[in-house]
């Protein structure tokens, strides 16, 4: 079991664009000698969205090219903090990458909780 905790990510008023992130890692060195390491990130947030939202355009694209629409699921899962289709990070990237290199020529993978099913969408027009 990992012993792995990631705190809410909401918007904190008085952060304005500045978000802060403390990572806490505990571990055993060479001849089983406890190690302990804090880190503290303070980051402007902004900037940040922006390789998302490219990444995001670029699957829309890809969506667009391959008659796709209405809600493609391998990337919102993949970019959304909230996405229809909620997967963990490890199939939500799975899905992503099988999204970009299938070329459009199988239908898009989704998946509730890893069950697999396969869904259609066909684009209007």
């Amino acid at each position: 079991d990992e012993n792995i905790h990631v705190g809410p990510s909401d918007y904190v008023p008085w952060q304005n664009d500045n978000k802060i992130c403390f990572i806490r890692m505990e571990g055993k060195l060479f001849g089983d000698v406890p190690m302990n390491l804090e880190l503290r990130l303070s980051v402007e947030d902004s900037p940040n969205s922006a390789g998302v939202a490219i990444d995001s355009i670029r699957c829309a694209k890809l969506a667009l090219e391959r008659r796709l629409g209405g809600v493609i699921h391998p990337p919102s899962s993949y970019f959304c903090k909230h996405p229809p289709r909620q997967v963990t990070d490890d199939e939500a990237w799975r899905l992503m990458e099988a999204f970009i290199h299938d070329g459009g020529e199988s239908l898009h993978e989704v998946s509730d909780t890893g069950g697999g099913e396969r869904e259609p969408v066909a684009a209007a027009g």
